[in-house]
């Protein structure tokens, strides 16, 4: 039996997101991202279309040298301006009901007890639907935004990452016990404060008390999104994540990367097929391949090389001046994305890629175009390789996702490569898993009945309410 490809659309809140230069033309709405009407719009169209998620990027910083020029940033609208998705994830919450909503967070930019009551309200609000991308940032802009004098070192991120997602974890899965909502208006207690915890976590980098505030919500964890290729991203992925979004060059590197991350995550106890692979591919359909073509070579006269080299942010000088085009990759200090260089050099494993060859594999990126019959076949070679979904990268808005569903995904259906309904599962757990919340196997779920002990809340009435003492294990990690 033929297993559905899952079907993200990759988002951003700003102009120019991953296909630059797509906003000059007439037709592209993304000029209109800081307007609600466009995505409710586009969250009612993928909903038809049975997407499984809105996943939405985010940046909090410039590309390129802290201390250069962003006048192409800005001439190119590269992701400035730029929206919180987070916050359009509140409205999309209300004008959606099926349809996972996925949103992008670095640690930088918020204390995670602030970060985990945010998205366990957003649960809440969709009853299950919401994820969260987890990543560490690479711009050295975004480090200085809040506080920090550059971009910490690459494998610290990680370690910074790590406590953070820890924190997390205590919060959403240690602090309050599944039947610790009461409701009870008899008895006048809401709550059962025997059941509700402090975490009193001590870390490197913080310090909280608790407990967590909202009460545990559909999924309680988010689901956990990751996108880090190099070897210690990899690592952070096979450990934590139970979604990737990979941007392999074939499916025969996807198929190595999907294996080498899988025999991590046994490795960490847990199972290979606890994560969901997503590639990213953009795709341009047409009813021949002389109309497919046509649109294609309409969306490269649009094409903006200037922005995929600012994007690239590799060979750019301090004072924003660049490096020549054939400047060898290992030549160029990396502290950012260094998983996007790694798969450019396994597809070229005869050379070293030079700076021409990263912004040539940005503009054209991983684009499928033919008929419906023919992108079926791609997109069946990306599935029998271990690819779980695809992130669906568009070039225009809303156009690019109108003409898959229009065009493809009947064909897609009719192969037993995508879903024809979304299913009994509300959550979006649920519907990638079969299950609400994270297992057992999961590094979150060791913080479950990790905090506090019901003989040391002390339950007290008066006025028909109950209080309860500091209720503590003094357990630390």
């Amino acid at each position: 039996m033929t297993t559905p490809l899952l079907f993200n659309a990759f988002l951003m809140n700003t102009p120019s997101h991953m296909q630059h230069g797509q906003w000059r033309h007439p037709q592209a709405r993304q000029t209109e991202f800081d307007t609600l009407d466009l995505w409710v719009e586009l969250g009612r169209t993928l909903e038809a279309g049975l997407f499984d998620a809105m996943f939405f990027a985010d940046v909090s910083g410039l590309y390129g040298p802290a201390d250069g020029s962003y006048v192409d940033n800005v001439h190119e609208g590269l992701q400035i301006p730029s929206n919180d998705p987070t916050v359009l994830l509140g409205a999309l919450a209300a004008t959606t009901k099926r349809i996972g909503l996925a949103t992008t967070s670095n640690v930088m930019q918020n204390p995670p007890f602030n970060f985990a009551r945010q998205i366990s309200t957003l649960d809440h609000l969709t009853r299950g639907r919401v994820a969260w991308n987890i990543v560490t940032s690479t711009q050295e802009n975004a480090a200085r935004n809040f506080g920090l004098p550059g971009l910490v070192e690459h494998d610290q991120r990680y370690e910074w990452a790590e406590e953070y997602v820890t924190v997390a974890y205590k919060l959403w899965e240690g602090s309050w016990e599944d039947d610790a909502l009461l409701v009870d208006r008899d008895g006048g207690r809401y709550s059962d404060p025997a059941r509700i915890h402090k975490i009193h976590h001590e870390g490197p980098r913080y310090r909280v008390e608790g407990p967590h505030l909202p009460s545990p919500s559909a999924q309680r964890t988010p689901l956990l999104f990751q996108a880090g290729g190099s070897p210690r991203g990899i690592a952070f992925a096979a450990r934590h994540a139970e979604a990737v979004f990979i941007s392999t060059p074939s499916p025969e590197v996807a198929a190595e990367h999907i294996a080498r991350t899988r025999a991590l995550a046994e490795a960490e106890g847990r199972r290979g097929d606890d994560i969901r692979f997503f590639q990213g591919l953009s795709i341009v359909p047409g009813r021949t391949d002389i109309e497919a073509q046509q649109r294609y070579d309409d969306l490269l006269a649009h094409a903006s090389i200037t922005g995929y080299r600012t994007h690239a942010a590799l060979g750019i000088r301090p004072d924003g001046t660049r490096l020549p085009d054939d400047t060898p990759l290992r030549d160029i200090p990396n502290n950012g994305g260094r998983g996007h260089v790694d798969w450019l050099r396994a597809e070229n494993p005869d050379r070293e890629p030079v700076l021409a060859d990263l912004a040539h594999r940005r503009m054209i990126g991983q684009s499928v175009v033919g008929t419906p019959d023919s992108i079926a076949d791609e997109l069946a070679r990306w599935r029998d390789a271990g690819v779980d979904g695809i992130n669906l990268v568009n070039h225009r808005l809303p156009s690019s996702y109108e003409e898959f569903i229009e065009l493809v995904l009947p064909v897609l259906q009719d192969r037993g490569l995508a879903k024809t309904s979304y299913g009994d599962a509300h959550t979006l757990r649920g519907r990638l898993f079969g299950h609400d919340r994270l297992p057992d196997r999961h590094p979150a779920a060791r913080f479950r009945g990790a905090f506090g002990d019901r003989e040391q809340a002390v339950a007290g009435a008066g006025g028909g309410s109950q209080a309860a003492s500091r209720s503590s294990s003094g357990r630390r990690w």
